[in-house]
């Protein structure tokens, strides 16, 4: 796991979108698992920014949501599909047929995940899971003690999470639950990039980097991977306590290993 840690938010989102857009221009047909929320924010502005000023071409990527509600249209302010139509594929010219999200009106959910988990492979695997990280260290909706080995399944939200998502729904409550790309499915991704700011994400990304591989902390789960890169600001990396070392690697790292500028 490489641990990046940059001075501000804004730092850490133009890191991780020069990743994502040096993939798509090494790999045009490149597939990502995408996030939605506060975090990702950024990252999408500066691909759009690049598809703008610098041609930077989606036309061949295929984009899967990590995740949607259940009983939610896709129109809903609170949808993750219309976020990232909204943040992401409308700015740029992703073909609408590529951008996949599980169907949270689905009449069998489990065969609604079924599916997705096919579209996945049709596809021909993901190249790259772009994630965020919550507070209590779950990522994508895979809460505390979701299985290591889950696949795109339904879950049952925890009420700090259901809390996070409240502004997106007004009055109205967050349902309770969601169709989840499972940890199994973000750990077959070829590279995994996860970003992270602010203290109060402190402790989540410690447990997640230094901490022991546990399903308490389903984000610990990178550990695993070959390629993960977590991104962070100062305040997010306030409780590493390797923190020394990590800068060390980082500014160690031959020339042709190098992502930044």
């Amino acid at each position: 796991m490489e641990i990046v840690v940059l001075p501000s938010p804004e730092a850490a989102c133009l890191r991780a979108a020069r990743i994502v857009a040096r993939l798509v221009r090494a790999k045009p047909e490149a597939v990502l698992a995408l996030p939605t929320g506060a975090t990702p924010r950024g990252i999408y502005a500066e691909l759009v920014r690049q598809h703008r000023a610098q041609k930077l071409s989606f036309a061949r990527v295929t984009a899967f949501n990590l995740d949607e509600y259940v009983g939610v249209p896709p129109d809903h302010p609170g949808s993750f599909r219309r976020a990232l139509e909204e943040e992401l594929y409308r700015q740029v010219d992703l073909a609408p047929d590529r951008a996949h999200a599980p169907d949270g009106l689905a009449a069998d959910p489990p065969q609604a995940c079924r599916r997705y988990e096919e579209r996945i492979a049709a596809a021909g695997g993901l190249d790259l899971a772009l994630l965020g990280l919550g507070r209590d260290g779950h990522i994508a909706f895979n809460e505390p003690t979701s299985s290591l080995g889950s696949r795109t399944r339904l879950k049952t939200l925890a009420d700090e999470t259901r809390a996070a998502n409240q502004g997106a729904f007004g009055a109205d409550p967050v349902p309770r639950h969601a169709l989840t790309m499972g940890i199994a499915t973000i750990l077959s991704a070829r590279r995994c990039v996860l970003v992270a700011f602010g203290g109060g994400k402190a402790d989540a990304v410690a447990r997640l980097v230094e901490g022991p591989l546990t399903a308490m902390v389903p984000g610990s789960a990178l550990q695993l991977h070959a390629s993960a890169t977590v991104i962070v600001d100062e305040a997010a990396a306030a409780r590493l306590t390797l923190r020394a070392y990590y800068d060390a690697v980082a500014a160690g790292k031959p020339a042709w290993q190098r992502e930044d500028p």
